[in-house]
C-alpha cells in the first residue's frame, strides 16, 4: 500500500501538500500529490493542511488528526497572561498525584516539536517518597564531591548542601511527590537533550491546566548527565541511556496573585 493516498474525488491539485513538504518527500504528479522523495518525517503538516481532508498520510495518519476548528486560538492578550502566569513551584502539598494525571501530563509533553519530527524521548516517573529522599541524598553527595574537588560550580553548590546537613531540608527535589525523568539514547545526544527540554516545556504549561505545578529538577539532572554511578543505578538506567531533563511536580501548595517581570528585552537587528 502507497504511503500517500489522495482521494482523487476531494483533491482539487492546490499543491499545498507539496509546498508545506520540508523534505519535498510529496510532489505533484499528472494524478494529483504522490510521494516521490526518500524522507518522510511523518510531520503530519500534508494531511494537517488540505482545506479538504483529501489527503491521507501512513505515518500521520488522517483519522487521528483533530480539526482546529473546536480549538479555540488564544487572542493574545490571553496567551501572554497564560505563559508569564508559569511559575516554577518549589512548595508542595503532601498529597500524592494521580498517575493517571501525570500521564495525561506526559500525553500533551509528547506532543512539543523536535527536531526534524525526531521524538526520541521516554520518561521515568518517580512517585515512591523513599526513592526520591534518596536521590536527594545521592545528589548531595555528589555535589559535596564536587565542592572537594575544586569544580567552578563548588561555591554554587555550598549553600544548599550546608541547608540539608544542617536541618534535612530537601534542597534538591523540595519535597515534590512526584519526579518525571527524561531518557534519551546515548548516540542520540544532544538533540535528544534539545527534544526533552522541548518535551517538559510542553509539560510545565500544561501542569496548571489540571491544577499541578511543577520545576525544573537541575540539581538532579546535573547530577545524572555527570554520569555520577551512585544515582545512575538507583534509576536503573542502562548504559545505553541518558538522562536529558527532569520535572518536579506535584499540587501547588500556594498561589500566585501577580505576574513577574523579568529583565528588559535585548534585541539586535541586522
Amino acid at each position: 500500500m502507497d504511503m500517500i493516498q489522495v482521494n482523487q474525488e476531494k483533491c482539487i491539485r492546490c499543491s499545498l501538500c507539496v509546498n508545506v513538504c520540508p523534505t519535498k518527500f510529496i510532489t505533484m504528479g499528472d494524478q494529483g500529490p504522490e510521494a516521490t522523495g526518500e524522507n518522510c518525517i511523518a510531520c503530519g503538516h500534508c494531511v494537517a493542511v488540505c482545506p479538504w481532508a483529501a489527503l491521507d498520510n501512513m505515518k500521520a495518519p488522517l483519522a487521528q488528526q483533530l480539526s482546529l476548528e473546536k480549538v479555540p486560538i488564544l487572542d493574545a492578550d490571553t496567551a501572554a497572561r497564560f505563559l508569564r502566569a508559569r511559575r516554577s513551584i518549589r512548595c508542595y502539598k503532601q498529597e500524592v498525584v494521580p498517575r493517571e494525571k501525570i500521564l495525561q501530563l506526559l500525553d500533551i509533553a509528547r506532543l512539543a516539536p523536535t527536531g526534524g519530527n525526531t521524538q526520541g524521548v521516554s520518561y521515568q516517573v518517580i512517585d515512591k517518597a523513599d526513592t526520591l529522599r534518596k536521590i536527594t541524598s545521592l545528589v548531595i553527595d555528589w555535589m559535596e564531591e564536587q565542592v572537594q574537588t575544586g569544580s567552578p560550580w563548588g561555591p554554587y553548590y555550598a549553600q544548599p548542601i550546608d541547608n540539608y546537613r544542617k536541618t534535612g531540608e530537601d534542597v534538591i527535589l523540595r519535597d515534590a511527590p512526584c519526579l518525571v525523568v527524561a531518557i534519551s539514547a546515548r548516540n542520540f545526544l544532544p538533540r535528544g537533550r534539545d527534544n526533552s527540554h522541548f518535551s517538559l516545556a510542553y509539560a510545565e504549561l500544561y501542569a496548571p491546566a489540571i491544577e499541578l505545578g511543577s520545576c525544573w529538577a537541575g540539581f538532579f539532572e546535573m547530577c545524572a548527565s555527570s554520569g555520577y554511578q551512585p544515582l545512575i543505578s538507583l534509576l536503573g538506567l542502562k548504559e545505553e541511556m541518558a538522562v536529558t531533563g527532569a520535572l518536579m511536580v506535584g499540587y501547588p501548595q500556594f498561589t500566585y496573585r501577580r505576574l513577574v517581570d523579568r529583565n528588559p528585552l535585548k534585541v539586535t537587528w541586522q
